[in-house]
């Protein structure tokens, strides 16, 4: 694949932001879950107390068949077949499965990154956003594997009888304003302003 032109003017300021908000502590923290989950380096030979860095996490994931087997041992059979050899768009294929997958799993399309994100380095912020609300997701779901991040905050609905709902309605709220201390002095109408009396 030609390799990205790269940007100039609004583009190259759009970019510079977006790489600017990568956060490695989130990486390793990504990192970290994908390895014990899968129970295998990420990259062999890597220090496993420092994070990888954009790029070479970016290389790590970039066939998408690590994501794949992610989402397999989340929830089995997500991902039916995982291509592992082939030309560049059947790396974006087992991208797109995953990102297929986490849709059916829960996770919200907000959180979800595109193909180019990944594949094409584009966004790396969002592709490990991604992989968060995933831990979210299986924690909410179930899943007894290793955590990721907080937990997905649960419905909690208020039901109010109606005898306490007729009583909301007969307070004036703070929001309505106040009538303490209004008063028209000083107003005048009808008289011109002048500097002299």
């Amino acid at each position: 694949m030609a390799t990205r032109p790269r940007g100039f003017g609004l583009t190259a300021e759009v970019n510079r932001k977006i790489n600017e908000k990568y956060d490695e502590r989130l990486e390793q923290q990504a990192r970290s879950w994908i390895e014990q989950i899968l129970g295998e380096e990420l990259v062999s030979g890597e220090d496993q107390d420092r994070p990888l860095g954009m790029y070479k996490f970016q290389a790590a994931l970039k066939d998408g068949q690590v994501l794949c087997r992610l989402i397999n041992a989340i929830s089995p059979g997500s991902v039916k077949k995982i291509n592992t050899k082939g030309p560049n768009f059947l790396q974006m294929e087992n991208i797109g499965k995953f990102i297929d997958a986490c849709a059916k799993y829960g996770v919200p399309t907000t959180d979800l990154f595109h193909t180019a994100a990944l594949f094409e380095n584009t966004n790396m912020t969002q592709v490990v956003n991604t992989i968060h609300a995933l831990g979210r997701k299986a924690q909410a779901n179930g899943y007894d594997g290793p955590v990721l991040g907080v937990k997905e905050s649960e419905s909690n609905p208020r039901n109010f009888s109606e005898e306490k709902l007729r009583e909301g309605h007969a307070v004036i709220g703070l929001q309505m304003g106040s009538t303490k201390g209004a008063n028209q002095q000083g107003i005048n109408f009808g008289k011109s302003r002048s500097i002299t009396d």
